[in-house]
C-alpha cells in the first residue's frame, strides 16, 4: 500500500503543484519522492512509501536498466510475480512485485499485461520511447485511483481525490476529478509539450470470467461439475489458495476479527497458512466494539478457538462521534452506511498503527457482495434476480465497501488485503448456478457456511451466526451505533435545515438528518464534489429509508436469538 502522484503537461510551477501530493503522505509514512521525466520539464511522478516488500530498491518511480524509457508509479501487490518471472525467464533488477508490469509490457504490450496480473493495483507507465502514457486498476477497485484531465492535455492522476483538488491549472478554472474505473486501462498518447490525448479506455476483465493468469498458476486442479460436494472441495482449494498467497510480505500480518463468518474464516486460515509457511510470530487478531457489544464476545470466541494474539478496542460514542469528521475527510464520500461502518475500522486501525507492529492487515471484505451476504437477499425475488444483484454489489464495491476498506486503513499506513475478492475465488463463485448461491433455509450465505461444516475452523455457532451489519455489531443491542447516531444528530440537524435540504443540495439531497449531516462535513472537506458519489448505497427488494441491518424485518440480534 502506498500513494501514487503524476502529472503531466503542467503549465504551473511543480514544486507548488508538487505540495498537493502531500496530502496523500498517510498511505507510505516509510518515504517519499519526487521525480521529474527526462526531456519533459513539466512531468513529474510524486510516491509515497509503505515498504512491504524489498526494502532496499522499492522506491518509485521503478526503472531498470534494461528498459531506460520506461517509468512505473504503483500501488499495490502482483502475487504472481515470481511465477511470470521464472515462467518467461524474466531477468529482475529488484525484489519489488512491481517489477513485473515493466516486463510483460516489454514483452506483450498493455492488455497481456494487465490481463496477466494476479493481485490489486493501480498504476501510472510512462514509455517515453513510443511516446505513451497508461493508466490501470485491478478488477474491483481493491486499490485506488483518481484523475483529472483538462480540454488542453493537462493530466493528473493519484491514489486518493484529496491529492487533485487543489491543483492549479490556468485554463481549467474548475478541475472535474473522477475515480479510475475498475477493471480498465487506459492508452493516452504523450505529446512533445507534455500533455496528453485519450486514445482508449478498455475494460479488460470482467469478474465472471476466469482470468488469464489462472493458466499459469499452480492451484490444484478443480473438479468439473455442479455436485455439491465437488463445489463445496473446488471453494475451499480457492480460499485457501486466496489467501496463502497473501502471506507475500516482509512486515508483519495482522487481521481484523469482527467474530462473523467471513472475517472468521479469514481468520482461522490465515493462521493455519501461517503456521504451515513457518512463520515465526503469532497472528495478531483485532476486534472493536464498546462494552457488551456482540462482535467483541464473538471475536474473543474465534480467537480462543484458533489461538491468535487476540486484542480488544474498547471505544465510546463520544470517541465515535468525534472521529465523523475525520473519517468523512479521509473517506471523500457522504454515503451514510459507509460513513457509518468506517467509524469502527478507522479506530481500530488506529490502534493498530500505534499499539503494534502489524502493517499488513486481512479482511473479510467483498464477501457479502460476492456470497450474497446481506438481509435483503432473503427478499429475492428469484436466484437470477438475486445474481444480478451480487454482480451490481460488486461492480460499484469502489464506492462503498472496498473505499472504506482502504481508506480506513491507508489513513494510519497500514495495507489491507482481502481474499473474498481473489480473482480465481471469485469468478469460480459467479459461475456457480445462481441456485446454489442464494439463501436457503432462512439463512444467508448457506453454501459458504455449509463448505466449512466440517472443518473444525472456527465454532460451529460462529459459523451459522447470522448476519451483523459491522456498523451495528460493534455496539451492543440496547444501544446500537444506529441509534447513538440518531440521537446526537438530532440536535445537530433541525427541520428548517431539512426541509431547506433539496435547495441547498439538489444533486443527492439527503432524506435524513443524519445523511444532512454528513453531507455538510464532506462539502466542507471537498465543495462541489458532490458527484463522486452517484448514489446512496440502499438495500434492494424493500421500501427502506436507510441502510441500517437493524431496520430490516429479517435481522435477528444475538440478544434476541
Amino acid at each position: 500500500m502506498c500513494g501514487i502522484w503524476a502529472l503531466f503537461g503542467s503549465d504551473d510551477c511543480l514544486s507548488v503543484q508538487c505540495l498537493s501530493a502531500m496530502k496523500i503522505a498517510h498511505r507510505g509514512p516509510d518515504a517519499f519522492r519526487f521525480e521529474n521525466v527526462n526531456g519533459y520539464t513539466n512531468c513529474c511522478f510524486g510516491f509515497h512509501r509503505l515498504a512491504v516488500v524489498d526494502p532496499l530498491f522499492g522506491m518509485q518511480p521503478i526503472r531498470v536498466r534494461k528498459y531506460p524509457y520506461l517509468w512505473l508509479c504503483y500501488n499495490g501487490e502482483i502475487y504472481n510475480h515470481r511465477k511470470m518471472q521464472q515462467h518467461f525467464g524474466f531477468e529482475y533488477q529488484t525484489n519489488v512485485d512491481g517489477e513485473i508490469i515493466l516486463h510483460l509490457y516489454n514483452k506483450g504490450g498493455i492488455e497481456q499485461t494487465v490481463s496477466m496480473l494476479d493481485g490489486v493495483f493501480a498504476f501510472i507507465l510512462l514509455d517515453t520511447a513510443n511516446k505513451k502514457v497508461f493508466l490501470g486498476r485491478d478488477t474491483y477497485g481493491v486499490r485506488p485511483l483518481f484523475k483529472t484531465m483538462a480540454e488542453d492535455g493537462f493530466l493528473a492522476v493519484c491514489s486518493e481525490a484529496k491529492g487533485l483538488v487543489t491543483l492549479k491549472h490556468s485554463s481549467t478554472p474548475f478541475l472535474k476529478v473522477e475515480p479510475f474505473l475498475p477493471g480498465h486501462y487506459e492508452v493516452l498518447d504523450l505529446k512533445p509539450n507534455g500533455k496528453v490525448a485519450s486514445v482508449e479506455m478498455v475494460k479488460y476483465h470482467h469478474y465472471r470470467d476466469e482470468p488469464l493468469h489462472a493458466l499459469y498458476d499452480n492451484v490444484e486442479k478443480l473438479f468439473p461439475g455442479f455436485e455439491i460436494e465437488t463445489v463445496k472441495n473446488n471453494i475451499r482449494i480457492l480460499f485457501n489458495n486466496a489467501v496463502k498467497k497473501r502471506l507475500m510480505t516482509d512486515r508483519r500480518i495482522g487481521c481484523l476479527l469482527s467474530g462473523g463468518l467471513d472475517s472468521s474464516l479469514v481468520a482461522a486460515t490465515l493462521l493455519k497458512q501461517m503456521k504451515e509457511d513457518q512463520v515465526q510470530y503469532p497472528l495478531q487478531t483485532f476486534a472493536i466494539g464498546m462494552e457488551d457489544s456482540p462482535d467483541l464476545l464473538a471475536a474473543r470466541k474465534v480467537a480462543n478457538h484458533i489461538g491468535s494474539e487476540h486484542h480488544e478496542v474498547l471505544f465510546n460514542s463520544e470517541e465515535g462521534i468525534q472521529a465523523l469528521d475525520e473519517v468523512i475527510f479521509s473517506l471523500e464520500t457522504y454515503d451514510i452506511t459507509t460513513v457509518r461502518a468506517s467509524v469502527g475500522m478507522y479506530l481500530i486501525s488506529k490502534y493498530i498503527r500505534k499499539n503494534t507492529d502489524s502493517v499488513v492487515i486481512f479482511s473479510g471484505e467483498g464477501s457479502d457482495e460476492l456470497t450474497q451476504g446481506y438481509i435483503y437477499f432473503h427478499k429475492a425475488p428469484s436466484p437470477e434476480k438475486a445474481e444480478e444483484e451480487s454482480e451490481r454489489l460488486l461492480r460499484e464495491l469502489y464506492l462503498f465497501d472496498v473505499l472504506r476498506a482502504d481508506r480506513t486503513t491507508a489513513a494510519h499506513g497500514l495495507e489491507l488485503r482481502v481474499p473474498f475478492l481473489d480473482h480465481r475465488f471469485s469468478s469460480y463463485y459467479l459461475s456457480l448456478p445462481p441456485e446454489l448461491r442464494i439463501p436457503k433455509n432462512g439463512i444467508e450465505k448457506h453454501l459458504l457456511r455449509e463448505t466449512f461444516e466440517d472443518s473444525n475452523l472456527i465454532p460451529k455457532e460462529i459459523l451459522w451466526r447470522p448476519k451483523e451489519a459491522f456498523s451495528d455489531g460493534i455496539t451492543s443491542v440496547k444501544n446500537s451505533w444506529f441509534k447513538i447516531l440518531q440521537e446526537y444528530i438530532e440536535h445537530q440537524v433541525d427541520d428548517a435545515m431539512m426541509a431547506n435540504a433539496a435547495q441547498k443540495y439538489p444533486f443527492n439531497t439527503p432524506k435524513t438528518k443524519e445523511g444532512y449531516y454528513y453531507r455538510q462535513i464532506f462539502e466542507r472537506h471537498y465543495p462541489g464534489r458532490a458527484y463522486w458519489l452517484s448514489h446512496y448505497w440502499m438495500p434492494k427488494w424493500i421500501n427502506a429509508t436507510d441502510p441500517s441491518a437493524r431496520t430490516l424485518t429479517h435481522y435477528k440480534s444475538a440478544a434476541k436469538a
